[in-house]
């Protein structure tokens, strides 16, 4: 199989963690993987590491905090020819300050939101052109995101900025609703990641399995959804 005829995905803060597993994991599903993040020497060690296991893996900087490196990192791609069947927003941070949104200024939220929520739109933005129909997005959350569960007391931006994802994907589910390009949104659980600590109960395969499944085998006709475990859950 070629890469004309691969299935083409674009993962973003994947060098490591949750969206370096779902590269794997997609890579194993014989599809062509491009993975970004703005370290350039911990992506070039992602691809290498990829690369002993497979062929079909490339990476391109962005820094998703900033529009004019996502627009470089679209236009780099487009001249390569490549369009896209699965865009995946994997890309977040979570600040060790993030404990209150009433007991620090506003930095902390609005640099959380910049990365979490704007940094998704502006990749969906720069990369819709090199789309194909049918295509899929799939945005990263997190339980915490979630409007129905209990408020866990627990990084609080981080939660907040997760909500506005989940809001943001139904959004641009409908404005894409006639374009044939699905959008959901997933949380993969907590998962013993960096950002989630070695105590988390969930492996990243684990947490990796449903935005997998997302980009390769759920049904084109779901979108605008908040998925766990392969299953819709309220938010």
């Amino acid at each position: 199989m070629n890469k004309k005829t691969m299935q083409t995905a674009l993962i973003t803060g994947a060098n490591q963690g949750i969206g370096f597993e779902i590269a794997r994991q997609l890579l194993k599903k014989g599809f062509h993987v491009i993975i970004s993040g703005r370290d350039e020497m911990k992506l070039s060690e992602a691809v290498n590491e990829l690369k002993s296991e497979f062929t079909s893996v490339e990476m391109v900087l962005m820094d998703v905090s900033n529009f004019e490196s996502v627009k470089a990192a679209a236009q780099t791609l487009a001249q390569k020819n490549l369009q896209f069947d699965v865009v995946i927003n994997n890309a977040a941070i979570l600040l060790k300050e993030d404990i209150s949104l009433i007991g620090h200024d506003d930095e902390i939220l609005k640099t959380t939101i910049n990365t979490n929520c704007y940094g998704p739109m502006r990749v969906i933005h720069a990369f819709l052109p090199l789309m194909k129909a049918p295509g899929r997005i799939i945005n990263l959350s997190s339980d915490g995101g979630s409007m129905s569960d209990p408020v866990g007391g627990w990084s609080p931006a981080y939660c907040v900025s997760k909500a506005m994802l989940n809001s943001i994907t139904r959004q641009i589910a409908f404005e894409l609703s006639d374009k044939n390009i699905v959008v959901n949104a997933v949380t993969p659980g907590w998962v013993r990641t960096n950002m989630g600590g070695k105590y988390a109960p969930r492996s990243v395969d684990q947490g990796a399995r449903t935005p997998v499944w997302l980009a390769s085998d759920a049904p084109l006709d779901l979108t605008g959804k908040f998925f766990k475990d392969k299953s819709e859950i309220k938010w």
